[in-house]
């Protein structure tokens, strides 16, 4: 009975790596389909969340294969798409940014790892300024607590610029809708407007402010995933995070969760591969 439970342990521990190189290695595509009235045109969004300079293949070319054979009208970065280590090569996510950007409108929101690399220039060195140097180059449209207007297609992006205060280990803490409105100014009910928002558990006051639609990632779908019960462990160390990946909703508002392409700090996925978001956008009826 004892040389039963040893192989049957054993054969758990294998099968549980195999499915983590697996899992740690792939990405899927997921598919989400939103309609409201004021949406005046289809567009179809690829979200990029969490890449964190992991390559699919040489130059990424799976990713960018998977992302043509979307074909999508814009293309939307909610963050990390660089990991912030000192004197780290941030080539992989800029090659793919700059591919990208060449054959599709690009708009960026930060992540916290972004907000790093920007905000502490003692630490990083001319990182944040080597990485704002590529984006802009390539045409990419930088939504830094900024609102660019789409008018032919009845929608607005807003990127908030979530300060470090806000990606605390171990707490969520609080971010009142009077600082978003200090920020971003009022909301625009008459266009659908969509926030890229790289933290989502501030979903409460995204949608209070008037987010029709939150972009999120910075959770990597909770790192493992069981079943019944969703995400294990946030990227803030909390255990059980209430967004993790996916569609949420309150109310008529929503928000739309990366589980991410890649990883850091913590170099695995678990029963939770890695993400690529297509989202359909379309005039409602």
């Amino acid at each position: 009975m004892g040389i039963f439970f040893v192989a049957l342990a054993g054969a758990i521990c294998i099968f549980v790596l195999i499915c983590v190189i697996r899992d740690s290695n792939r990405f899927v595509t997921v598919r989400y389909r939103i309609a409201d009235r004021r949406i005046k045109k289809k567009q179809r969004i690829v979200l990029l969340a969490d890449l964190h300079n992991k390559s699919y293949g040489k130059d990424n070319e799976k990713l960018l294969l998977a992302i043509a054979d979307a074909a999508p009208d814009l293309v939307v970065s909610a963050g990390d798409l660089i990991t912030s280590v000192p004197g780290q090569s941030m080539e992989v996510a800029e090659r793919l940014v700059e591919r990208l950007a060449g054959q599709y409108p690009f708009y960026y929101g930060n992540g916290n790892h972004e907000c790093r690399i920007y905000h502490d220039k003692k630490k990083f060195k001319g990182m944040g300024k080597e990485y704002r140097s590529v984006l802009q180059k390539c045409g990419v449209c930088l939504l830094e607590n900024r609102t660019i207007e789409l008018p032919a297609c009845g929608i607005r992006f807003v990127g908030l610029d979530l300060m470090q205060k806000h990606y605390r280990k171990f707490q969520e803490g609080e971010l009142p809708v009077a600082e978003l409105q200090r920020v971003l100014g009022n909301s625009d009910r008459d266009r659908y407007t969509i926030l890229i928002a790289h933290n989502p558990a501030f979903f409460d006051s995204y949608a209070a402010w008037g987010a029709d639609l939150t972009l999120s990632g910075h959770v990597h779908g909770g790192i493992m995933r069981l079943p019944f019960v969703g995400g294990v462990l946030s990227t803030s160390l909390r255990l059980f995070p209430k967004y993790d990946g996916g569609l949420f909703e309150k109310g008529e508002k929503k928000m739309i969760i990366s589980r991410g392409l890649g990883s850091h700090t913590i170099p695995l996925r678990l029963f939770n591969p890695a993400e690529l978001v297509v989202i359909d956008l379309e005039p409602e009826g």
